[in-house]
């Protein structure tokens, strides 16, 4: 009976690390070249970024903040503002005004909805995402698309902030520190 606990156990670690060990070499190896496939449609997809800003206040302190966090908050702060990005772009069907290239806006959105569920594989479901980041993008739908009236400046002004968060998105992963945030998170078993 022992023995069959034992293996059980084993078992459970060697799931968990090789979820981790996934989740690192996702994040090593192809969301950089996933991010500069993104960036580049959101890019190409318009003309130039608007030189104006926003009526809401980019989350800088979120962002100081989430360095300093544990290697999985980070994996899910990347992964829910992924996903907070897709639900602006694609629940707002209200993109009438804009003269976008569709096949461009299409490629960034499946791109990102790529990035998003391999990001998904690497964190717990069961975690609530960060209020702040949520109702930040609340205020972009709100204070911008909806009191702009869904025109072809207020997008640019979400295509321009959308840009912003992408970028600090890249910075987060090269500042992760693989190793060092990896041995931190892996539980330590004593035989």
């Amino acid at each position: 009976m022992c023995t069959m606990q034992s293996w059980t156990c084993l078992f459970l670690i060697l799931c968990s690390m090789q979820s981790v060990c996934h989740c690192c070499d996702w994040i090593q190896h192809h969301f950089g070249h996933l991010s500069a496939e993104y960036l580049s449609q959101l890019e190409q997809m318009g003309g130039d970024i608007t030189k104006q800003n926003a009526p809401v206040l980019f989350p800088t302190s979120l962002y100081r903040h989430i360095y300093d966090a544990e290697f999985e908050d980070k994996v899910r702060f990347l992964n829910e503002t992924i996903y907070q990005i897709i639900k602006l772009f694609d629940g707002n069907r209200n993109r009438k005004s804009v003269t976008w290239d569709k096949k461009n806006l299409d490629d960034f959105l499946n791109i990102l909805d790529r990035q998003f569920e391999n990001l998904s594989s690497c964190v717990s479901p069961v975690v609530k995402p960060e209020k702040r980041l949520k109702r930040y993008f609340r205020n972009l739908n709100r204070k911008v698309l909806r009191k702009m009236n869904y025109s072809a400046e207020a997008w640019e002004l979400i295509r321009k902030e959308t840009k912003r968060h992408l970028q600090r998105l890249d910075i987060l992963v090269g500042q992760i520190s693989l190793r060092t945030d990896l041995t931190s998170h892996l539980p330590v078993y004593k035989a």
